[in-house]
């Protein structure tokens, strides 16, 4: 398996990336910015920290973990498991001082955590969008609720595909039910390319509609911490 993404990203953190980690559609491509992303610091008492990081306590489970720039933070107020297919984010994370930083499928929770594990889960950089579908979204919601607390609480994003702006995005796919788009795109790095990854974009209103049945609620939804663009970032409670 390749791991392009991973390893731009770890040569980053050790000062040995010689090249650019490009994302691409087709032919178009865009050089994707690693020290924004991944490096800049996380600060739960800032305006736009401190949404999701009042609305978690641990244990928590950090889905898509990235270079540990969340799990850095609340590790030091409680439990944090850090969660990454990237064999070389999980080497990223652990030189970082993550003291938890695991490889892991973030939709296989199931098969990884026993019931009831985690008092909050953290979803942030859009991966929730890999559940692929509706249903897939919702069997997400339903497996997290599974190793989450009956009280628990949760934090994801995405980008929402009503927004005016969500056309502009890289790989963006219209699709014509209301609320749902798609977006295709591959990341390549010293010449190698990771499989294209294909995402399903979700309005709010299509989250909540997924989560019925899973045992979560939204009860909220920011955007203001997300700028003017299609990302907005959703609160969920166990009903």
């Amino acid at each position: 398996m390749t791991d392009a993404f991973g390893r731009a990203i770890r040569d980053h953190h050790r000062g040995e990336r010689t090249e650019p980690l490009y994302q691409g559609d087709g032919e178009e491509t865009r050089e994707h910015p690693i020290q924004d992303f991944y490096f800049s610091e996380f600060d739960p008492e800032s305006d736009a920290g401190s949404w999701p990081a009042s609305r978690l306590e641990g244990p928590l489970v950090d889905l898509g973990a990235g270079a540990g720039r969340h799990a850095l933070r609340f590790q030091e107020r409680f439990e944090t498991v850090a969660v990454e297919p990237s064999p070389a984010l999980v080497e990223t994370m652990r030189e970082r001082g993550v003291a938890d930083a695991r490889e892991g499928d973030m939709f296989a929770l199931r098969e990884a955590f026993g019931r009831d594990r985690f008092a909050s889960a953290l979803a942030i950089g859009t991966q929730a969008g890999l559940a692929g579908s509706m249903r897939g979204l919702s069997a997400f919601l339903g497996d997290l609720a599974f190793v989450t607390t009956p009280d628990a609480t949760a934090v994801v994003d995405c980008y929402d595909p009503d927004h005016p702006a969500a056309a502009d995005l890289l790989g963006y796919r219209e699709d014509p039910t209301p609320g749902l788009a798609g977006r295709v795109m591959w990341f390549a790095y010293d010449g190698e390319r990771d499989p294209t990854l294909r995402f399903r974009l979700f309005s709010p209103d299509r989250l909540r509609e997924a989560a019925i049945g899973t045992g979560w609620a939204v009860e909220a939804v920011d955007r203001e911490g997300s700028g003017d663009g299609p990302h907005y970032r959703a609160a969920l409670r166990k009903r």
